[in-house]
């Protein structure tokens, strides 16, 4: 019975690893600008970034030098250009936004 209960425990602390959120904080850009990750910090960047994702581009997030894809996208299009920190679930280079913060 012990062996069993120990088993358990072990494989659903497995299993339960995964579904923490993971924390980043980076620049919401524009697929387009995000190909150059300095220009995305720049202060004149925020003003293009509103009015490409505004003109139907997806936002997406910048962190240094890694682009991550938004797979809901309407959480971040109000931050367009701003540096936050959001809280989501991360698979490959695809970021499912739980939680934006400023």
């Amino acid at each position: 019975m012990k062996k069993l209960v120990a088993i358990t425990t072990l494989a659903l602390s497995f299993a339960t690893t995964g579904a923490f959120a993971e924390s980043l904080t980076g620049y919401v850009a524009d697929a387009m600008c995000a190909k150059d990750p300095h220009k995305v910090s720049s202060a004149d960047h925020a003003d293009c970034a509103k009015k490409c994702i505004q003109g139907g581009q997806k936002p997406v997030l910048v962190v240094g030098e890694k682009v991550y894809t938004i797979t809901n996208p309407d959480t971040l299009v109000s931050h367009a250009g701003e540096k936050v920190t959001v809280e989501g679930d991360i698979k490959g280079s695809a970021l499912t936004v739980k939680t934006v913060k400023m």
